[in-house]
């Protein structure tokens, strides 16, 4: 092919010639390529000189494309709002399935812990432990109730109260 270049610029001929030999070279090979079937094959050369065209404004179609670019903004614009309430929304339903596990979870160790203080308030096994570490049970009148209040002409025991500190 570069042969075939060289020989045109060689030659001298002109476009048109230098398309017609290109034509006949390829019906030529055509034969050979194509199973002994001829197709005829041309090769056209298109030249357009469009650097003096100059493009008009189209007041009509400028309209169309700011009214076109208007509706598709404002359609991607609710598009855009529904998927992200739309997002919220199983987002929020995630969250809102999380705090109920959460729940089950506080609800489930609250009920242990109640079990557990149960267990260890039961006055019998209090009553076991106090004996094994050598406690006895209290005496009448040993105990006193601070939050109750006795009748006032009832007999009290004797309290000592501390030294009232002087003023200085």
């Amino acid at each position: 092919m570069a042969a075939c270049t060289t020989t045109y610029f060689e030659a001298g001929l002109n476009w048109q010639a230098r398309v017609a030999e290109r034509n006949t070279e390829l019906l030529a090979q055509q034969p050979t390529r194509r199973r002994r079937v001829r197709t005829p094959e041309f090769f056209f050369a298109h030249h357009l000189d469009n650097t003096r065209l100059q493009k008009s404004p189209d007041p009509v179609r400028l309209r169309e494309m700011r009214l076109f670019s208007a509706a598709v903004f404002f359609l991607f614009s609710l598009v855009m709002v529904y998927g992200m309430q739309h997002f919220y929304a199983i987002e929020g339903s995630y969250r809102v399935e999380q705090e109920k596990q959460t729940l089950s979870q506080l609800r489930e160790e609250n009920r242990q812990l109640r079990l557990a203080q149960a267990e260890l308030t039961q006055p019998g096994r209090i009553d076991t432990m106090a004996r094994g570490l050598g406690l006895v049970a209290p005496q009448p009148g040993q105990v006193i109730h601070p939050n109750l209040r006795g009748d006032v002409n009832a007999p009290v025991e004797a309290r000592m109260a501390p030294p009232a500190q002087p003023a200085q």
